[in-house]
């Protein structure tokens, strides 16, 4: 039996119509396609990939390294302002309502009627996470390159350099990487990391991809830009391979929550991953974090997606903390839709919970919805895109099995349930972003 649900897509592009008149083979648009991005001279941030340093350490804060902290920033936010100048987003996210619903967990909630309006409804399989790529379906090579705000890939150098106007691509180049603006945003700076666009890879994670997303979270060196990841059947809506990122100001509830070390994945070094669980939230979910390098962290979570991919179970991923910290929530709410099992009235707030929802930042689209949000309303939305707590723990323990994980004999001889639970710190303000950003009442 197939699965499918009725669902209202969000449009990330403006090219993103299906029934569009426009041709485009040989289209003379600009796009992203192999017709025009090897011609072009797009923007490029070449990062410097430093596998010296560990994960866990503070974001260099050298007199040499701050520059280039200012520098990422004005450079995302200002093309991203600029884009919204030119008037390329679907409307103002700057514009709408936000608040933090009273509680112990400050669920964050947005109303964004906008995101909701005049979206084509389509028929969108959910029971299966790997699905081939495509090209009669939108994809991002069909966008335009005026929502590109830059080409994003390693220096082949080691060291970090931008380029106004990067070379064209040549035949022996990979295939570009690019940073655009999401078009219907939820939040300032929301943007797509689009892996080598060229190669028209599907929605599903590679060691390669999340690397590079980590290494976007690394370099943007602020704890308030998170990157995340919605696999198919969690609530991504185009089977063309991007992360999306954005800046909030403020943290989300995943992050204060409490969490309790369950694995270390050895490594000859001897500073392993650290994998913990998720206590007393909503949404059952695993936190990666530590190891020596970066490609350490992101090949124990990339491998982890595999598992889950390969074994058709639908995922979401937040990438937080600059990098240092990355949750994985196996999640089963659009099977649940499909099968009739879901709330009805959680159903009609139209609430799609993706990464972001999980992790705290709930977009609503109905103004009563956003007037009586609640905590209790937060945590019943968010519960019923959880495992239970029976498969949470069969699926756990295969992922971590899958990615190498292993307890050592004390901690094979010791009580999970006595482990300290450790309370998390709430990132710290930054005083670059712009102060209305957000409107909070």
């Amino acid at each position: 039996m197939i699965l499918t649900i009725k669902k209202v897509p969000t449009v990330v592009s403006n090219y993103q119509e299906e029934n569009s008149e426009k041709g485009f083979e040989g289209c003379g648009r600009n796009c992203l396609g192999k017709c025009c991005l090897p011609v072009s001279k797009l923007p490029l941030y070449a990062f410097k990939e430093d596998n010296s340093n560990l994960i866990g350490n503070s974001v260099e804060k050298s007199s040499e390294e701050q520059p280039r902290i200012c520098f990422l920033h004005n450079l995302l936010l200002g093309q991203w302002e600029d884009r919204m100048s030119r008037g390329l987003f679907r409307y103002d996210v700057t514009a709408c309502d936000t608040k933090i619903i009273p509680g112990r967990y400050g669920f964050i909630a947005q109303l964004n009627k906008g995101r909701h309006q005049k979206k084509r409804l389509t028929e969108f399989r959910v029971d299966k996470v790997l699905q081939d790529f495509d090209e009669t379906k939108f994809n991002f090579t069909k966008v335009g390159q005026e929502e590109v705000l830059f080409r994003f890939e390693k220096s082949i150098d080691h060291n970090r350099h931008f380029f106004p106007s990067a070379p064209p691509i040549t035949a022996d180049s990979n295939s570009s990487s690019v940073v655009a603006i999401n078009v219907s945003p939820i939040e300032y700076g929301h943007v797509l990391l689009i892996p080598q666009v060229l190669d028209c890879l599907p929605q599903r994670i590679d060691r390669g991809s999340f690397l590079l997303a980590l290494h976007m979270a690394k370099e943007a060196a602020d704890p308030f830009f998170r990157v995340g990841y919605n696999s198919l059947g969690a609530f991504a809506t185009i089977n063309h391979l991007h992360f999306q990122a954005y800046y909030l100001a403020a943290p989300f509830p995943v992050e204060k929550a409490p969490t309790r070390r369950i694995m270390t994945l050895k490594s000859p070094q001897d500073e392993g991953v650290i994998v913990s669980q998720l206590l007393n939230y909503p949404v059952r979910g695993l936190v990666f974090e530590g190891g020596n390098t970066v490609q350490d962290l992101s090949d124990s979570v990339a491998t982890s997606c595999i598992f889950l991919q390969n074994n058709n179970i639908p995922f979401n991923v937040l990438i937080a903390d600059c990098g240092r910290r990355i949750f994985l929530f196996p999640q089963c709410y659009a099977e649940k839709q499909a099968r009739g099992e879901a709330s009805q009235e959680l159903l009609d707030t139209l609430v799609n919970p993706a990464v972001w929802e999980i992790s705290g930042h709930i977009v609503l689209k109905r103004q009563e919805d956003f007037d009586d949000a609640s905590e209790t309303y937060a945590w019943r939305l968010l519960a019923e895109v959880s495992l239970s707590d029976k498969r949470f723990h069969e699926v756990k323990a295969y992922v971590l099995e899958a990615a190498g994980f292993q307890t050592d004999m004390e901690e094979n001889n010791r009580d999970l349930e006595r482990e300290p639970i450790y309370e998390q710190p709430s990132p710290e303000a930054v005083t670059h972003l712009p102060q209305d950003c957000m409107v909070f009442y």
